[in-house]
């Protein structure tokens, strides 16, 4: 019989950050973004039934949604292990699951490769602080390493609106408040709201994922609070377009006025390999300033990647430089940086104007 424990176990002492559980093949686990199998024993069926009931049995929830929508998300700890997130699912009629694997410390932002201008982001005082990326690109450790700072920082009250809680965060000068979706609250857009009430001075929106959220967030942050939230999206401007692209034409021009006066910094980020195979991340940072607020009231957002590659006096940085600065420095090879550059062609040409200057 496939135990539970042995397989979450297992993920913890390998430091991986995804354990998946799937009829037909064996248990496997994601370290540094590949996946590989713990062994050669193939779940069958009732083998994954019998791991995920004991899931929902050590998180002492309810199969009820599961079992009635196919799909389910939820956290749960072992005490001395870890936590772990878990997404519930069925494929094929059968039953599987992914679940990452959360540590109960907080992650060390230097041990994570976070840059230094990115955690400057927990000294932020009013505004809307957005970390995108695509799924798996880091961006809740990157949220984690930011409150953490604030908590241990700054004297204020620290609201996270999550679904699920990740992380875990103990009273440091701070008072952090941590709400999870569907079980202290209904959803982000109510909770958001409720808020407001609570005295808050830094929330976090674990995502955004609609337009009654996302104009709840914008009221939030006109009212002077800290909002630090995320999108699934690969860059700064397409964060700008996707937000104003979740209202109606009508909206859009009220938002595009609201957004610009409201947003204060957008940070994208991806992993990418380094030297050794680690995956690090690499940066797009944004900070609004006029010109940028110009740009997006007046709906010209595709000229904002030149001011943000046009300023760098300012704490902006293009993803290409951040990732040329990588590669100056011997982080990663030239081979990883034109791989995940944005424009490669002209990557190569700061890399031969690099090499000349050598």
């Amino acid at each position: 019989m496939k135990e539970l424990m042995h397989y979450l176990k297992h993920a913890v002492e390998q430091e991986a950050s995804d354990l998946f559980l799937i009829v037909g093949s064996p248990a496997c686990q994601k370290c540094d973004g590949r996946v590989a199998p713990i062994d050669d024993e193939r779940l069958s069926a009732e083998d994954t039934k019998n791991l995920i009931t004991e899931i929902y049995r050590k998180a002492e929830r309810s199969m009820d949604e599961y079992l009635t929508t196919g799909d389910d998300d939820f956290s749960f700890a072992v005490p001395g292990l870890a936590r772990f997130r878990v997404n519930t699912y069925r494929q094929r009629g059968s039953m599987s699951a992914v679940i990452r694997v959360v540590s109960f410390q907080i992650p060390d932002w230097k041990t994570y490769h976070i840059a230094e201008e990115v955690m400057d982001l927990a000294d932020v005082d009013g505004g809307m602080v957005i970390v995108t990326g695509r799924a798996n690109s880091g961006k809740s450790t990157t949220q984690a390493c930011i409150i953490d700072r604030i908590n241990h920082t700054r004297e204020c009250h620290i609201i996270t609106l999550e679904d699920p809680i990740e992380y875990l965060h103990r009273n440091g000068k701070s008072l952090v408040s941590q709400r999870e979706i569907a079980i202290d609250t209904r959803d982000y857009g109510s909770a958001l709201r409720a808020c407001m009430r609570q005295a808050p001075d830094v929330i976090l929106l674990g995502e955004m994922r609609d337009a009654e959220t996302i104009s709840a967030a914008i009221t939030a942050a006109e009212t002077g609070h800290t909002i630090i939230t995320t999108l699934h999206t690969g860059s700064a401007v397409h964060t700008i377009d996707r937000i104003i692209d979740s209202f109606p034409s009508q909206q859009q021009g009220q938002i595009r006025v609201q957004l610009a006066s409201v947003l204060h910094t957008v940070v994208a980020q991806q992993l990418i390999p380094d030297v050794n195979g680690n995956l690090i991340p690499a940066y797009e940072i944004m900070h609004m300033n006029s010109a940028i607020r110009t740009l997006i009231r007046d709906n010209k957002n595709h000229q904002i990647d030149n001011v943000i590659a046009s300023s760098g006096a300012e704490g902006m940085v293009s993803m290409d430089q951040y990732i040329l600065r990588l590669y100056r420095e011997g982080t990663i090879t030239e081979e990883t940086a034109l791989e995940y550059a944005v424009n490669e062609e002209q990557m190569k040409r700061s890399m031969r104007k690099s090499g000349e200057r050598q």
